[in-house]
């Protein structure tokens, strides 16, 4: 049996290792076997050593993992690399405490939009509280992995929520910019002028009260002309659970029947450039050019149109309100009652929504406190 080469191994070093070489020989240890052993012992020790960063790369490896979506990939590894890795990044995930957490989310950071300098979790408490979320998951798939045990130190209920404020407490919810529905006729006028696929894009939004993704990534297969309904996928939705019928307007099948319909591709609105779903960002960008340009005054961003149906829906008519929430992909009810109650209530929304296209396609009328006063008749 070696004991190391010289004269890496001094002539005294090896007469210590030989000495205790021969005390394993004489409890009957096989000396060879007690130096694998510890040698696995090591190595298997050493694999387990994860770095916060190693598992955060790992899980987002992981199976679990990529079944989000492409941006909302990009979003965890740059608010990673932001907020956390500096200050955790290569710290071993078994050595991280609440304090360490706590570290992070109350490191000092600048709202963008503010100006305002402070601690993360007061001045950009929406990121913050994401952070933690995301902190609790790579930390509780390290644990099942096997490189940290114990309590997660991100865990928020009876654990960082006797340390912080709670989010609903310290930040006041941004909610997007939505133009009256008094004037979206007159954008819509504008609108229809213009011809990128974006603007038909938007217009069928507008009509259907969906969201930005259903719409950029429909396909054909998904519209039944015949029947008047688009089916969108459950990936296409928020929540990802099932199927969602929207009863289409004449107008809304108008606009589809117009679009040119492209050799071997599916979506209805793809990219021009890429043949490749348009992007959230293109939508928004048209908004906005539009209004920079002189072409609308009014307020509003695409995903407002949504607030715009909802408000039209709730002070214009008298539809109940799981058919307006319905109308808008809302999850209505208890689990007890859906249970009960399974019908989507498509024919009385297609009723609503006829209204709501209907209605878009009227001059504006003028609000209260801005009436025109009518000359007496001689």
């Amino acid at each position: 049996m070696g004991l190391g080469p010289y004269p890496a191994v001094s002539l005294q070093d090896a007469r210590k290792k030989a000495n205790k070489v021969r005390e394993l020989v004489l409890e009957g240890i096989d000396p060879k076997v007690h130096r694998n052993a510890q040698k696995s012992a090591s190595q298997a020790a050493s694999a387990m050593q994860k770095t916060f960063r190693e598992c955060a790369e790992l899980f987002m490896q992981s199976n679990l993992y990529q079944h989000n979506n492409l941006k909302h990939r990009k979003q965890w590894g740059s608010t990673l690399e932001t907020y956390v890795f500096p200050i955790i990044g290569e710290l071993l995930i078994s050595d991280i405490t609440t304090a360490h957490v706590i570290n992070v989310l109350n490191q000092k950071t600048t709202n963008k939009v503010t100006g305002k300098t402070g601690v993360f979790w007061r001045t950009k408490t929406e990121t913050a509280t994401r952070i933690r979320q995301r902190i609790e998951k790579i930390w509780a798939w390290a644990r099942t992995a096997g490189y940290c045990s114990g309590q997660n130190p991100a865990e928020w209920k009876n654990h960082l929520d006797t340390q912080l404020p709670k989010p609903s407490k310290v930040a006041i919810v941004q909610h997007h910019d939505a133009m009256h529905y008094d004037d979206i006729n007159s954008f819509l006028q504008q609108l229809r002028k213009e011809t990128a696929i974006s603007a038909k894009a938007l217009e069928f939004l507008i009509l259907t009260g969906t969201r930005s993704k259903s719409v950029r990534l429909a396909e054909w297969s998904e519209i039944d002309l015949s029947k008047t309904i688009w089916t969108v996928p459950a990936d296409h939705t928020k929540t990802k659970r099932e199927n969602h019928r929207v009863p289409l307007s004449p107008q809304a099948i108008s606009l589809l029947k117009a679009l040119p319909r492209i050799a071997d591709q599916e979506l209805i609105f793809p990219s021009p450039r890429s043949n490749t779903p348009l992007t959230d960002s293109t939508i928004s960008k048209l908004m906005r050019e539009m209004r920079e340009v002189g072409k609308f005054k009014a307020p509003g961003v695409p995903h407002g149109f949504r607030s715009s149906f909802r408000d039209w829906a709730a002070e214009q008519t008298n539809y109940p309100y799981e058919v307006c929430e319905l109308a808008i992909m809302h999850s209505v009810g208890s689990s007890v009652q859906k249970a009960y109650q399974r019908s989507d209530m498509l024919e009385k929304r297609r009723k609503l929504m006829k209204e709501w296209a209907d209605y878009l396609d009227r001059p504006k009328l003028g609000r209260a406190g801005n009436v025109l006063k009518l000359r007496r008749k001689s």
